[in-house]
């Protein structure tokens, strides 16, 4: 058990990457996004929600068995958050690379209230919630960017 916790922690073992590894964490969620996108609503939609509630489990079996909060190695959260980023999202290369640019943004600064949830919340859920809030932030900017070009103005 204690090696699929680590390996589903790890990303399929991306965690260990001595160089960013929530940067190719977020990289392979790319991957697995091309599949799960194939996912029909609201299966989808309940999809990520399971996967909220493993991340969590996971991610709080994982702090106790590298022995440390919130360990790097940790990864599954920033996947979950990729994923959150590109909800109902046209799955068009120009928006996963904004998705993925975002994401990494909200995820690495950190903007408010997502530092604090992350200091707060403790256990599984504290590892999870700052990356599904950075995936919220990363889908409504993405929406504010996509949308007018889905929608262009008519006439003059």
């Amino acid at each position: 058990m204690k090696f699929f916790i680590l390996l589903l922690a790890s990303g399929f073992g991306v965690g260990y990457f001595p160089i960013a590894p929530g940067t190719w964490a977020t990289l392979l969620a790319i991957l697995i996004e091309s599949f799960l996108s194939k996912i029909s609503f609201p299966f989808y939609e309940l999809t990520l929600l399971a996967l909220f509630f493993l991340s969590s489990w996971i991610s709080e079996k994982a702090e106790f068995l590298f022995g440390k909060r919130d360990d790097p190695r940790i990864v599954i959260d920033e996947m979950l958050g990729f994923f959150i980023t590109m909800l109902w999202i046209p799955k068009a290369r120009l928006s996963i690379a904004l998705g993925f640019l975002l994401f990494r943004f909200f995820d690495i600064v950190k903007p408010f209230p997502i530092r604090h949830l992350e200091r707060k919340v403790k256990g599984g859920y504290g590892v999870v919630m700052d990356d599904v809030i950075s995936g919220i932030y990363g889908n409504l900017i993405l929406r504010l960017i996509i949308l007018p070009n889905l929608f262009p103005r008519q006439g003059g």
